[in-house]
């Protein structure tokens, strides 16, 4: 019953009567399916006047054995009901774990998402080139694989670590008026020849003096990627590795958008871009997510492959420009990449849907505005490819390209094995532990 009313009609009640309709209302709440507890909790809530979050706590523990551990409430189950492990059959044993961490390690260690749609023709290509034979169970199981299986198997295998860049743009506002702020009807996303382009600045943290830079492009309709590495950013470098860029790639370039650096916002790539008949646009400013494409590749494309050292002498710019020719058709060939489709809202959250991973080269073999004899020409390019002999190449000319700046760096960094790394680290740690917990240091 109600002991005392309020002037806003508030029902005030004793803790004994809170008891009593907890006690009555507590069982039909724990036997009720979702939907009925969320009528029978408005009701408690209702009545009691308690928070909901402690409404529903009490609700579900009121009639069970607790008993009180260092200011916890620990419920004790039944006796009477035995708890079992459910035991499943383990369909992806080790074998299959063996395979699929050699397959992941060929292709860069890319996520499950990009690898699941892509595993069966990769096997089949490996296969192909004599670089696998797998079991038939194997093979078949492999084919079947799923991306969250495939994240769940390869967990133990991920490497953790990520880095940082730094950004070398600096505003060219000189021309900005002259050129477009790139909108949605300016440019046919779904014809192949539309460019993001960036550079990548491979200073080491040490921004003085004159350094290398990586020229990235990126188509956005087909995801191919092109690399070059330039000595410095100056703009006849900047240009003619774009011009080496168009001649080289599988279509047609109609457009090119950058962001707002002066590497690019000038006078020579303007003339460049209206002598060729191109399109040249750029993002807003502060908008680093206008040029999202080519960003990505800024990343998983150079960033992964030749690091964040410095490079300034000519030996690391010859082996890097080497490795890019490498990279053009290990990326473009062997690397299944994923694109946005949409942004749909569900329960006032969005969610990105993305398509099948495909590579660049699946992608143009089904463009059906792409010349059926340059298809056939990249079909032939393909068939001729090893992926694990071009993964092979690319990690001896990595070495190559490390081994030349720990010789430059010898007098500043001294190199450990992680091996070593690791144990200095656990030292210093055990000595910092020692020291905050040793009582016979002087106050």
């Amino acid at each position: 019953m109600p002991k005392e009313l309020d002037n806003t009609n508030k029902v005030y009640l004793s803790m004994e009567n809170k008891h009593t309709i907890t006690a009555r209302i507590a069982p039909r709440y724990q036997k009720a399916k979702k939907k009925e507890k969320k009528i029978i909790l408005d009701e408690y809530v209702k009545l009691t006047g308690y928070n909901r979050s402690y409404a529903t706590y009490n609700l579900r523990i009121h009639g069970k054995k607790k008993h009180i551990k260092n200011s916890d409430i620990i419920l004790v189950a039944d006796a009477r009901k035995k708890s079992y492990k459910r035991s499943k059959p383990v369909i992806y044993d080790d074998k299959v774990k063996k395979e699929l961490t050699f397959i992941w390690r060929s292709l860069n260690y890319i996520c499950g998402k990009r690898l699941a749609p892509y595993i069966g023709e990769y096997v089949l290509k490996l296969e192909n080139s004599n670089e696998l034979s797998l079991d038939p169970i194997v093979r078949d199981k492999l084919f079947k694989i799923s991306s969250s299986t495939i994240d769940k198997l390869l967990k133990s295998e991920k490497d953790k670590f990520k880095l940082k860049g730094r950004t070398h743009t600096k505003p060219g506002t000189l021309l900005k008026r002259e050129i477009e702020i790139r909108k949605g009807i300016s440019w046919d996303e779904n014809k192949p020849g539309f460019l993001e382009i960036d550079l990548v600045g491979h200073d080491g943290g040490d921004v003085s003096g004159e350094f290398a830079y990586t020229l990235d492009s990126t188509d956005i309709c087909t995801q191919w990627t092109e690399t070059r590495i330039i000595r410095n950013k100056a703009r006849i470098w900047v240009t003619e590795a774009l011009d080496d860029i168009k001649r080289v790639l599988p279509f047609t370039v109609y457009g090119i958008d950058s962001d707002n650096g002066a590497e690019f916002i000038n006078y020579h790539l303007l003339s460049y871009c209206k002598n060729n008949d191109i399109k040249f646009t750029r993002g807003r400013s502060y908008e680093k997510n206008d040029s999202c494409h080519v960003e990505q590749k800024n990343y998983s494309i150079v960033r992964q492959f030749v690091g964040y050292h410095r490079y300034d002498t000519k030996e690391e710019i010859n082996l890097i420009t080497k490795l890019y020719y490498l990279l053009r058709f290990y990326t473009n060939f062997f690397q299944p990449v994923m694109k946005l489709i949409r942004k749909d809202k569900l329960d006032n959250k969005n969610v990105k849907v993305y398509d099948k991973a495909k590579t660049p080269y699946r992608r143009i073999m089904e463009h059906p505005l792409i010349d059926e004899a340059l298809k056939q020409k990249l079909k032939e390019e393909y068939d001729s490819l090893n992926p694990i002999e071009l993964r092979r190449s690319i990690v001896y000319l990595q070495k190559r390209i490390y081994k030349f700046v720990r010789e430059k760096n010898k007098d500043k960094i001294k190199y450990v094995s992680k091996e070593e790394y690791e144990r200095i680290l656990i030292e210093n740690k055990n000595k910092n532990l020692s020291k905050e917990y040793c009582h016979d240091a002087p106050f």
